[in-house]
């Protein structure tokens, strides 16, 4: 699949520093999460442009919550006519009264939590666009080491949580929070006094926050940490199969997955005893702050300082705390899983890309290596000191044995890694096409059009029959229209390897790297595979990492590499002549071969 242009960075006020990189308990660079500040002035930035919505929402719900509060001074003086002795016909007005108290209180509260949440899904869908954007823009080689299951935790689990939290937690807390600060108003309408003693349950609700938080940030962080590490063991385990089978690494691989697991189980646990203790706690502050009240309201009314209707809405005033602080309280749950998902999200939008592992431009579109090194670790090279040139429409084929530095050589050219030493230098747009390749769930036209949005059906039928496609694609039940990918119609791997090489002859790329593009087709079907890499390349600079020796027989100059170092180059029939390393290859090769 070809790479992305460069793309735009998002608009930000203000240039942020990069947040740092999380290391790994296994040596992995993690992609970085930003600090708490950081993430407070990114929530800052996405609510400058709804903050009309953001600001009617919550001037709504505080209309709404006023109304909902003079429910209990009417329950209460229905209780002062009752006890007064008075007619039944009286209660009638109050009654009423509380009818249209519900029903005015509900619509506004439906208007006000629309608006709240139509601002929060506004925030939220410039989140992910940016984390898209810098998501895609990211260096291969960063994602390597950071490992797929760190992105792609971070893609599914941490957009889900804040998701829901956005969706449901905000408007819930909003609510709370002004019931809380309206209902405590309300009490010291009724008596200065009940305003106090209600004030009994803060110092222990303020404890067991504190308490709450300094446990849940650090453990909340873990489990998401945790649960990117357990998605990149199964992702490594389930798509290296067959290497893993072939190795006899089942068990161990199993038992690996079996840790991660028990960690993740064993963080989860600890979350929920922790919720556990944290409500407790909190019942204990809600039975003190109601026994403080009603001793104050039984000594004001035998002083006959209120009547029992004002200590009755007294008592219901404070009762009705309890829901919204428990809300507020319980909400600090979600918000400490949803502040944890979000430093990672903001994390990877605040990422400078950049443009230091992608190839400089030159005038032609020529390869040059200069010199070139690398290590995947300090202490181990793979490359040293390579030189190479490739002329203008050359086919290039890298041969060598496993480790001999082919597939690392070709990324450096392709821009995935920047060398470490030395320098790669690319004339012209590049394109990558390796044995990895994705189908992307949807209609097989828009799959192709990734490569050149604009391109008619006439142009993705010429791509499809340049690379031998064609015959497949018209056999599929609706042609182009025809929905592919995992849960849809499945390509086969040769089928899904045509797919990528005719986005690569949409694209039209000046320069191409193949990586054993053909690997993945088995014997069946490799002749046909590299009958159709051959015309997605004919008349482009390429380099090609040879799976078959073939491919490279069909060159027009092949460069041997042994551990890290070009050692023969030449033409296939010079390299044979000369009886060297790649004669040898190409013996073995042909004793072997299907």
């Amino acid at each position: 699949m070809p790479e992305a242009p460069d793309p735009t960075a998002p608009h930000t006020p203000t240039p942020v520093p990069e947040p740092r990189p999380a290391p790994d308990e296994d040596g992995r660079v993690l992609l970085p999460v930003a600090e708490p500040r950081r993430v407070r002035a990114a929530v800052v930035e996405l609510a400058g442009e709804h903050r009309g919505a953001a600001w009617g929402g919550v001037a709504v719900l505080v209309g709404a919550t006023v109304v909902g509060l003079l429910a209990a001074p009417v329950l209460g003086r229905i209780i002062d006519l009752v006890a007064a002795g008075e007619p039944a016909g009286a209660v009638t007005g109050p009654v009423v009264a509380l009818v249209v108290i519900a029903l005015v209180q509900a619509a506004a509260t439906a208007v006000g939590v629309s608006l709240v949440a139509r601002a929060g899904e506004g925030m939220l869908a410039l989140l992910r666009e940016r984390f898209v954007e810098r998501a895609l823009a990211l260096p291969l080689a960063r994602v390597e080491k950071a490992g797929s299951g760190d992105l792609t935790s971070r893609v599914t689990g941490d957009v889900t949580v804040v998701t829901e939290v956005v969706r449901e937690a905000v408007p819930a807390l909003i609510r709370a929070v002004l019931t809380i600060v309206l209902t405590l108003a309300a009490l010291a309408v009724l008596d200065w006094r009940f305003l106090i003693v209600a004030l009994v349950a803060v110092p222990l609700q303020i404890v067991t926050l504190r308490w709450y938080t300094r446990r849940a940030a650090p453990l909340y962080a873990a489990q998401r940490v945790a649960s990117g590490a357990l998605q990149q063991q199964m992702l490594g385990t389930v798509g290296g199969a067959p290497t893993v089978r072939a190795f006899g690494l089942a068990d161990r691989h199993v038992g690996l997955v079996a840790d991660r697991s028990h960690a993740s189980v064993d963080l989860a646990l600890r979350g929920v005893r922790l919720v556990t203790t944290f409500f407790s706690r909190l019942n204990v502050a809600e039975f003190a702050g109601l026994t403080a009240v009603l001793v104050t309201a039984y000594f004001l009314v035998g002083r006959d300082a209120i009547s029992i209707g004002t200590a009755s809405a007294a008592a219901l005033y404070f009762h009705s705390l309890f829901t919204p602080v428990n809300v507020a309280l319980g909400l600090a749950d979600d918000a400490q899983t949803a502040t944890a998902g979000l430093a990672r999200l903001v994390g990877v939008a605040d990422l400078e890309t950049g443009d230091e592992a992608r190839p400089e431009p030159s005038d032609e579109p020529v390869i040059r290596v200069r010199e070139a090194s690398y290590a995947y670790r300090p202490d181990r090279p793979v490359l040293h000191g390579v030189d190479l040139d490739v002329a203008p429409g050359e086919r290039v084929a890298l041969v060598g044995s496993s480790g001999a530095g082919k597939t690392t050589l070709a990324r450096l050219v392709a821009g995935v890694h920047p060398p470490g030493g030395g320098a790669v230098t690319v004339g012209g747009p590049s394109a990558l096409v390796s044995q990895e390749v994705h189908v992307f769930a949807g209609p097989l036209a828009e799959d192709l059009r990734l490569a050149r949005p604009n391109a008619d059906e006439d142009a993705l039928w010429a791509a499809l029959e340049q690379v031998g496609a064609d015959g497949w694609a018209r056999a599929l039940p609706e042609g182009l229209d025809t929905v592919v990918g995992d849960d849809a119609h499945r390509l086969t791997a040769a089928q899904a390897q045509q797919l990528a090489l005719a986005r690569l002859v949409l694209a039209d790329p000046r320069v191409v790297v193949l990586d054993e593009a053909t690997a993945e087709a088995g014997s069946s079907g490799a002749r046909a595979l590299e009958a159709s890499a051959d015309a997605a390349v004919r008349g482009r600079t390429s380099l090609v990492v040879a799976h078959r020796l073939t491919q490279a027989a069909s060159a027009d100059r092949v460069v041997v590499l042994d551990e890290g170092r070009v050692v023969e180059t030449g033409t296939h029939d010079d390299l044979l002549r000369q009886g060297g390393r790649y004669a040898a290859l190409w013996r073995a090769w042909s004793d072997h071969r299907p």
